[in-house]
């Protein structure tokens, strides 16, 4: 082989190795800006998501399930702002158990105000039919009666819901477990 030949060749294997380093960089910006542009989605979609989760508990049935949909999908991205942040993003294990708590709270926050407002309405109905002098007569009872089945009716759904909401945050925080 010729002293030119193999300078031919070296100067092949320079061009070569220039381009495969350009290559290699070219691929590794374009990942980093996938993957920059995956977490500012992240950060845009969960941003508004974690203020609801905090104003209303039931929103995080909808967004928690949305949000380990994406974990599954960007694990890298998601691996970054859990770094970044100092815990799971975009809902942490202390966050669901917080909303269950708020929940609660707010179920017996409602249920004392509901009992409040009846034995007010009960009490307002008992001295009308009493000063009318009403409160043993047929129309009397069926009034009061209709009073306490309206109470009963509003507890009943109010109370539905709130045991059905509070099974599925139970549910979640039973996942987040596993």
């Amino acid at each position: 082989m010729t002293a030119e030949a193999v300078v031919i060749a070296l100067a092949g294997l320079v061009v070569a190795a220039a381009v495969l380093f350009a290559g290699a960089r070219v691929a590794s910006i374009l990942a980093r800006g996938r993957r920059d542009a995956t977490i500012q989605h992240l950060q845009g979609m969960f941003g508004p998501a974690m203020q609801a989760v905090q104003d209303d508990p039931r929103r995080f049935l909808v967004w928690y399930p949305v949000a380990e949909a994406s974990r599954r999908l960007y694990p890298e991205a998601c691996a970054q702002l859990d770094a970044v942040t100092g815990s799971r993003f975009p809902f942490s294990p202390r966050q669901l158990d917080e909303a269950h708590a708020q929940w609660t709270a707010e179920w017996l926050a409602w249920e004392r105000a509901h009992d409040g407002e009846y034995t007010l309405r009960t009490a307002a109905l008992q001295e009308e039919l009493t000063r009318a002098g009403e409160a043993t007569t047929p129309l009397g009872r069926a009034r009061m009666g209709a009073l306490e089945r309206e109470k009963l009716e509003r507890y009943q759904q109010r109370y539905q819901d709130y045991i059905r909401t509070a099974r599925a945050l139970q549910a979640l925080q039973t996942l987040k477990e596993s």
